[in-house]
């Protein structure tokens, strides 16, 4: 007979509040998907629910699970955060979000591969030119290149979230070189060892194939002569914010981890390896460096990060490159405001996924709506990440939202508004006890000759309470996300 004094979970206890929580509704009454979990957590104490915790970070340090903070120009590494309580979602309601991330990603990519070609949605007057010419991130090397399959964005991490009334919502998307996607592999993996029983009684949809998938993803991408492609992992390096991803996904696929020193690109324009044995040649990168950074002899000169050649190579199709360069020209969150235009232009199809309501700051009566509500919106540049570099109007002073006016009137077009969406919730590990802590999610999409979906995707959690920032550099975390059956 247990002797613990802790008392037990308790889901009248739980409030959700008033927005949307994942486990209950808002009388306490758990969810169809998240039954089986409430009803463990429910025999569950407070004492018990640390000691597991405590055990997820034990395990986290002994796995050496790290990301990195840049702080006042230090690389600090930091042991990953991460929430044991799992996050559940319908398997109906999830069929019908895979099918929108699905048809976003291939509008994305005929967009992009549109504008490096005949530009018809600008012709056409279906998208502004404008916002074209003013993008930083369309590289003129890419003009005419066509990558394996006519697809630029190979792998693609979406942000999604849901506001109090459940609907979901695209928040962004991210296609240059989105990351997380490892932390959801070893989520899933901690989650096993914490809860080993809830797998037994319930059907959680998989993610542990993702490795093979991308692999097979980026094997489809190799020059059309080649039978066993020799894939590679391009990255910039061990100070790196994500270098634990490009480590550990290297591992998994069995592909050879590089830094661009460790390429060369010959007079045959084809791309090697350098190893003791000599030269091996390589066919298809899975670059983790931003696309300026590739090749010294296009982009910028001073880079070390790169292979000198690199772009000749890929435009000659003897290597691929994933995600291909000039992918970022869609990765722009002024760009996201014309994507379900995108989806009718390119597929004759109307949007599955709606966009959060987003302002365009270039745009006169845009701005003017964005400078008067500042103090209620959320203001985002248009090409940064990491929630860095965005004001959250409510959270913020007067004194920050005055200065930020000025910044937003000084470059309108690197500037997007939205209202502030109340993020559902999930119930978070806070003590002895369970709080709820807003949540977003990014599932992982790969196109190469097929398409992909992770089942889920990296929950990230604000552990702040009340905060919406859920980006771990800002003081997030994450959980384990079940797609249940």
């Amino acid at each position: 007979m247990s002797t613990d004094p802790s008392p037990k979970v308790d889901w009248k206890r739980y409030d959700p509040g008033d927005n949307y929580d994942d486990m209950v509704d808002r009388e306490g009454v758990p969810r169809p998907a998240a039954r089986e979990l409430a009803a463990r957590l429910a025999r569950m104490t407070g004492r018990e629910l640390v000691d597991r915790q405590r055990a997820a970070e034990s395990a986290i340090l002994s796995m050496g699970i790290t990301f990195t903070v840049y702080s006042e120009g230090q690389n600090i590494d930091r042991a990953w955060p991460f929430d044991i309580v799992p996050r559940t979602l319908d398997r109906g309601e999830w069929a019908t979000i895979e099918r929108g991330l699905k048809q976003r990603l291939r509008a994305l990519n005929h967009f992009i591969d549109d504008v490096y070609h005949e530009q018809r949605i600008v012709r056409e007057g279906r998208f502004p030119r404008e916002v074209l010419e003013s993008s930083k991130n369309f590289l003129e090397p890419c003009i005419g290149a066509t990558p394996p399959h006519g697809v630029w964005a190979n792998i693609c991490g979406t942000d999604l979230v849901r506001d109090k009334d459940g609907t979901v919502y695209v928040l962004e998307d991210n296609l240059r070189v989105p990351s997380g996607v490892s932390y959801m592999l070893e989520n899933r993996s901690l989650t096993k060892q914490v809860f080993p029983e809830l797998f037994e009684h319930q059907t959680i949809l998989p993610v542990d194939d993702y490795p093979a998938e991308l692999l097979n993803m980026l094997m489809s991408l190799a020059p059309p002569a080649v039978d066993d492609p020799e894939v590679v992992v391009l990255t910039p390096g061990i100070y790196n914010s994500a270098y634990f991803e490009h480590a550990y996904l290297a591992r998994r696929m069995g592909a050879e981890l590089v830094e661009g020193a460790d390429l060369v690109v010959a007079k045959d324009d084809c791309v090697y390896m350098r190893s003791i044995d000599g030269l091996t040649r390589v066919d298809v990168i899975y670059s983790r460096i931003n696309a300026e950074y590739l090749d010294p002899e296009v982009f910028e000169k001073d880079s070390l990060l790169g292979v000198p050649g690199l772009i000749r190579a890929w435009r000659a199709g003897n290597v691929a490159i994933a995600n291909a360069p000039g992918t970022g020209v869609a990765d722009d969150k002024v760009v996201y405001i014309f994507v379900p235009e995108m989806i009718r232009y390119y597929l004759g199809e109307e949007p599955i996924l709606p966009n959060v309501p987003t302002w365009e700051c270039d745009k006169p009566d845009h701005l003017a709506h964005v400078l008067e509500n500042i103090e209620r919106l959320v203001v985002k540049p248009a090409n940064e990440s990491g929630g860095y570099g965005m004001l959250v109007g409510p959270a913020a002073s007067r004194a920050e939202c005055a200065a930020f006016r000025e910044i937003v009137r000084k470059n309108p077009r690197n500037y997007v508004g939205q209202p502030v969406i109340n993020l559902s919730t999930a119930p978070t590990v806070v003590g002895e006890s369970l709080q709820r802590r807003h949540v977003d999610l990014r599932p992982f999409i790969l196109q190469g000759a097929e398409m992909y979906v992770t089942p889920g995707g990296l929950t990230r959690v604000a552990l702040r309470e009340g905060s919406l920032v859920v980006n771990s550099s800002q003081g997030g975390g994450s959980k384990d996300t079940w797609v249940v059956g």
